[in-house]
Order: C-alpha cells, then sequence, then structure tokens
C-alpha cells in the first residue's frame, strides 16, 4: 500500500458529506456494480446519515465511503464501480488516517475480499453479527412444506381472526407510518435506548424522504389504523433487501403477515430476499434462521498490517 502522504491527503480532500441530491451518483454506481451487502445502498446509508455522517467520493473509478458512527471507530465500506478496486481499497485505507490512526473496511463481502483483498496486506477478521441473511423470495411468499409448516399456521391464524388490507405506500400513507412508528416507539421504551431512538430517527427519515429516495413499501391496515409496514429496495438484479419492518405486536402472526405479502406485493419478479443481519441478538438470530436462509452474505473487517 502506499504511504499515507500527500496524494492521499489528496483523497480526503475530496470526500464529502452525504446528501439526497447524491442519489444519481450513487445509483450510477451501483447499478454498474452492484453489493451483496445490504447497507450499501443510497437509503439505508441516507436515512442513517445522522448516526453514521457518511461521506464520499469517486476515485479511480470508484465509489468510496466512509462512515463515522457516533463514538466509534471511522471505517470504510469496499469500492465498487468499474475501476481497479484493489488499488481503490488501499488508496481508501490510506485516506482513512486522515480521519483515524487505526483504519479499517467494514462490513466486507465474501466475494470482494476474494477477487479484490491481497492477504498480505490485509488481516482478514470474520464478522458473523453483520452477516446478511437471504431468503428465496418464493419460499417467503408461499411458505412451501414442513419446514414452513409452523410459518403457515400463524399467518392463517391472523386470516382467519382479522380483517384487513394491504396497501402500497404512497404519499397519503406516510403520515399513517409515520403514527404506527411512534406508537411502536412508545411501545418499545426508544426514549430509554439510544440503539432504538437511532433506530426511530433513521426510520422517520426514510418516511419523510420516500419520494426523493424512491424506495418501495407495504403496510397492513386493521379498520382504520396501520398495524404493520416495511421499507425495502432493489439491491441487485436478482435480489431485494428489506430495510424495516414493523408490526403491532397485538396481532398474532401479523409479523409473519406483512413479511409475506410486502414480498408478494414488491419483490414477487426477484430471485432473492436480503433480510440483513441479526446484530448479534439472539432472538433476532433464531427468527432469522426461523424462515430458513438459502445462503447468507458472509462478511468481514480488513485492518491493514503494519509493514515489517
Amino acid at each position: 500500500m502506499a504511504g499515507h502522504g500527500k496524494e492521499d491527503q489528496n483523497i480526503s480532500d475530496r470526500f464529502k458529506a452525504l446528501e439526497v441530491d447524491h442519489k444519481g451518483v450513487f445509483k450510477e454506481y451501483l447499478e454498474q456494480d452492484p453489493p451483496e451487502i445490504s447497507e450499501f445502498t443510497f437509503t439505508n446509508l441516507f436515512m442513517w446519515r445522522h448516526r453514521y455522517h457518511p461521506l464520499w467520493c469517486i476515485w479511480g473509478g470508484c465509489l468510496l465511503v466512509i462512515l463515522q458512527p457516533e463514538e466509534e471507530t471511522p471505517f470504510g465500506f469496499q469500492p465498487v464501480g468499474a475501476g481497479d478496486k484493489a488499488q481503490a481499497l488501499n488508496d481508501l485505507t490510506d485516506a482513512l488516517y486522515h480521519w483515524t490512526a487505526e483504519p479499517r473496511i467494514c462490513r466486507v463481502s465474501e466475494r470482494f475480499k476474494d477477487i479484490h483483498v491481497d492477504p498480505l496486506c490485509y488481516d482478514v477478521v470474520p464478522d458473523r453479527n453483520n452477516s446478511d441473511y437471504v431468503y428465496r423470495a418464493e419460499d417467503l411468499i408461499r411458505l412451501p412444506g414442513k419446514k414452513y409448516h409452523r410459518k403457515k399456521n400463524h399467518v392463517n391464524r391472523f386470516l382467519k381472526q382479522n380483517e384487513f388490507f394491504y396497501r402500497e405506500m404512497d404519499m397519503e400513507l406516510v403520515e399513517c407510518f409515520l403514527d404506527m412508528q411512534e406508537a411502536w416507539c412508545q411501545m418499545k421504551a426508544c426514549m430509554e435506548n439510544p440503539d432504538l431512538l437511532s433506530e426511530d430517527f433513521a426510520v422517520r427519515e426514510a418516511l419523510i424522504w420516500f419520494e426523493d429516495l424512491g424506495y418501495r413499501g407495504g403496510a397492513i391496515q386493521i379498520h382504520d389504523r396501520i398495524e404493520a409496514f416495511a421499507l425495502g429496495e432493489i439491491l441487485s438484479p436478482e435480489t431485494a433487501v428489506i430495510h424495516v419492518e414493523k408490526a403491532n405486536p397485538e396481532f398474532p402472526g401479523l409479523y409473519g403477515v406483512i413479511n409475506q405479502l410486502f414480498c408478494k406485493h414488491a419483490f414477487s419478479d426477484m430471485t432473492y430476499i436480503n433480510r440483513e443481519q441479526d446484530l448479534g441478538i439472539e432472538g433476532l438470530r433464531k427468527a432469522k434462521k426461523s424462515y430458513h436462509p438459502h445462503h447468507m452474505v458472509n462478511k468481514y473487517t480488513l485492518i491493514p498490517k503494519s509493514p515489517a
């Protein structure tokens, strides 16, 4: 890797804070070189920007992104684009010295690691807690066979016991979504949990900027109230990603219903659905495994080795 001198100082000068007007540039590079990881979408970066303070630039034909999470060490994402990604990775690592004495590249996919990472230059550390669960879209929609029998029973019980409407998200529904998010946050005591509070803010940002971000959303309406909603988008030509899924726990089976119907109405033409990571939370890991993932997107952290 190059030393962190004049050239990478020029790189660091090129980084700028993420704004909604930058969506077009991200769209160009992410369509050109779709990443597998759930985090690397414009919507995800934008909705979480107040927690992670993302910076970005174009360098060597690649899109480079640095995140600055509150009270944590800044880190980079794997480069995307048609340029030399191995060189862009080294340049990004060098540029990170402008923000931290301990640069690292996080959420790196296995494919990127195998193709573009020189093991002589980086220690490669598995990051199981952030690895993504990916399911066949058809399985989430149909819940076929014995392994989904219990899931299907929960869904059918809800269908028999409740009158409801499935609604696709539009601007008219945004206020209803916001009301439900507020009710959900009160149930979960978000004000007492910094992580839930950050999530609440991110969901609100996604909803407020719905028209500009252009993702897809769906909701379950029971009587005159939105009681569940989900937000997602296309990640790659064959995979969609679901960023947000909320349901009122007072309705047994409602999480299963919003999962099934959102996939059916928004992503039935996709092969796979990425439902993001479990963050090492035991209950979340159990829930994600219970839907029988087709495969995992394994992720890694790259730590540059000290020169000998």
